[in-house]
């Protein structure tokens, strides 16, 4: 399967920003799919996840503000994105365990 992300772009703090990965094909079948992002000069971190079975882990620093979401029948996952910080300032890339990425999104939080 190859993924596509899409939505990013300039957005003030506090503002808000929906993320989509569209796949190229079906995704009922995959187990987990996740975001991740990387800041400028930092290594790639992990954001969200979401099993098949609708289960959703976050990381500590969007906890609260971020919320994660697959539609099986659209093959698409989303990120939605709400009280956004400068430091989420990030390219966003979706993933499929154990080495599909996505090309990216950038996200840039400024006023």
């Amino acid at each position: 399967v190859q993924l596509v992300e899409s939505g990013g772009g300039l957005v003030q703090p506090g503002g808000s920003l929906r993320l989509s990965c569209a796949a190229s094909g079906s995704i009922s079948s995959i187990y987990v799919m996740a975001w991740f992002r990387q800041a400028p000069g930092k290594q790639r971190e992990w954001v969200a996840s979401i099993t098949s079975g609708g289960r959703m882990n976050y990381a500590d620093s969007v906890k609260g503000r971020f919320t994660i979401s697959r539609d099986n029948a659209k093959n698409t996952m989303y990120l939605e994105m709400n009280s956004l910080k400068p430091e989420d300032t990030a390219v966003y890339y979706c993933h499929v365990p154990p080495g599909t990425w996505g090309q990216g999104t950038l996200v840039t939080v400024s006023s």
